[in-house]
């Protein structure tokens, strides 16, 4: 019986000593970001995945409101971040974010792109084009923005049959690029990286449409996965925060 008792015990130290030697357990973090986010975060996602070993991340990348309507359908996601304050607050009227984990990423600024030769420097020249990009106002917030400028400037009625609605801000600029359109608004961190046969050919001015503010922040689920919250706090940190700045995004 005592010879029993030892090779039982023997067994539980070797089954301890095997599970001490396995790594860590592997978490996947799902990641829902807005279209003008995808390059940066593909790229800090990789940063914090080559620190951690273990972690995978799986991305979703599209228009903010078009993902919001998806998490709040089901779709399984850790981290939501977000072109605009509405949609980050459309998922919490619905207890949907943990709302402790919110905070702003990062900002943007709201350019007009098209090409050299297209006349147009500021927003009065827009009444002489003849076809605008411009994201859906229903769920892309560039558009949105767009829009807010656009009626400010008392231009919104006089080119809504010229405007050409796009998915998310990413399409916009495509229409530019292969002059589907005379023109797009995208916004600046779009341009600085990915105008090859455009360019600017204005800023809008800030005080015509609302701050393009990038807030993040887990969701329900997310907020019970570690290495989420440890990705979020790794965004804030001053070496996400230059990397943002790399590609023209503008720092808390």
């Amino acid at each position: 019986m005592k010879t029993r008792h030892i090779f039982r015990g023997l067994l539980m130290a070797l089954a301890g000593l095997a599970l001490a030697a396995l790594p860590a357990r592997a978490e996947e973090i799902s990641i829902f970001a807005a279209a003008s986010m995808k390059d940066t975060i593909n790229e800090l996602s990789d940063a914090f995945a080559a620190q951690n070993p273990g972690v995978t991340f799986q991305k979703n990348y599209g228009a903010s409101g078009a993902l919001a309507k998806q998490i709040e359908n089901g779709a399984p996601a850790d981290i939501f971040i977000s072109a605009s304050t509405e949609w980050m607050d459309y998922l919490k009227e619905k207890n949907l974010i943990d709302v402790a984990g919110i905070a702003v990423l990062a900002y943007n600024e709201l350019v007009f792109v098209g090409k050299p030769e297209v006349k147009a420097s500021g927003m009065a020249d827009l009444a002489d084009l003849e076809r605008i990009a411009i994201g859906s106002p229903m769920s892309v917030p560039a558009g949105q923005y767009a829009m807010e400028a656009l009626k400010k400037t008392g231009l919104d009625k006089k080119l809504e049959n010229r405007l050409v609605m796009a998915r998310d801000v990413r399409e916009c600029l495509m229409y530019a690029e292969r002059a589907e359109v005379a023109g797009a608004f995208v916004y600046m961190t779009d341009a600085r990286q990915l105008c090859k046969n455009t360019r600017v050919l204005f800023t809008v001015a800030q005080e015509l449409y609302s701050r393009v503010t990038y807030p993040m922040a887990p969701t329900v689920t997310g907020s019970r996965k570690a290495q989420a919250a440890a990705f979020l706090q790794y965004l804030q940190s001053p070496e996400a925060q230059k990397k943002l700045a790399g590609y023209g995004f503008i720092g808390k």
